[in-house]
């Protein structure tokens, strides 16, 4: 048999959490209240748009900054890879040269 506690308790009251219904019956509701609370929201919401575009535009800068790096960057390592790939063309005209050993 479980243990159960004859002492009513707070788990036992009936309060607006434990209640289903709402504080205010629907014929009662008022279009002011709703009214004021959705202007407050669409305020609440432009600012935050707001902050939020602020944000994407220095994102947006930074990432034209990263690109333009990048695009520097590029040409020189393309100039740089192409000097590479003429000196290892001379080195292999060089080759043309043969060593000898000198005895004293």
């Amino acid at each position: 048999m479980p243990n159960v506690n004859p002492i009513k308790g707070m788990h036992n009251l009936r309060t607006m959490g434990t209640v289903p219904q709402s504080a205010i019956p629907e014929k009662q509701d008022s279009d002011f209240i709703k009214f004021y609370m959705l202007e407050k929201e669409r305020t609440r919401l432009r600012n935050e748009q707001s902050r939020i575009i602020l944000r994407l535009e220095a994102i947006n800068n930074r990432l034209k900054d990263i690109q333009e790096f990048y695009d520097e960057k590029s040409i020189l390592l393309q100039n740089y890879d192409m000097a590479e790939s003429c000196q290892t063309t001379r080195d292999d005209e060089k080759t043309d040269f043969k060593t000898m050993s000198i005895d004293y």
